[in-house]
């Protein structure tokens, strides 16, 4: 089942190959390319999953992911895309509002098992 996600990352190329591959795995994919324009779009996509980047400027991951759950969308999955890897970041991802923390470069088929996953649990 094909979902609907947004793709968050101040690396306009990061973001657009991301969500190219996506498409062609038949998801319907979005990308913004900040914190604060992730928080804007979250209202007006309809996003099974959000995958945000961290380490952006203005305002990072974390705080957009505080801001995003503060909207209350039901059945919306976050999943932090970042460099950093340790059990500390995890934590923090996780404090956060994220579902999932993924390191980049992002293992693919990591991210198919996590939608298989999820679609399993929503189906």
């Amino acid at each position: 089942m094909p979902r609907r996600i947004l793709v968050v990352d101040d690396n306009l190329v990061l973001a657009d190959t991301l969500a190219k591959l996506l498409t062609l795995k038949g998801h319907k994919v979005d990308t913004t390319y900040g914190g604060e324009e992730a928080v804007a779009r979250a209202l007006t996509y309809p996003a099974d999953v959000i995958l945000l980047d961290i380490g952006m400027p203005r305002m990072n991951g974390y705080e957009a992911a505080r801001r995003i759950r503060e909207q209350q969308q039901e059945g919306l999955r976050l999943v932090a895309l970042t460099g950093w890897g340790q059990e500390k970041d995890r934590r923090r991802s996780e404090e956060a509002g994220f579902d999932a923390h993924l390191v980049t470069p992002v293992d693919l088929e990591a991210l198919d098992d996590l939608l298989a996953e999820w679609r399993g649990a929503n189906d």
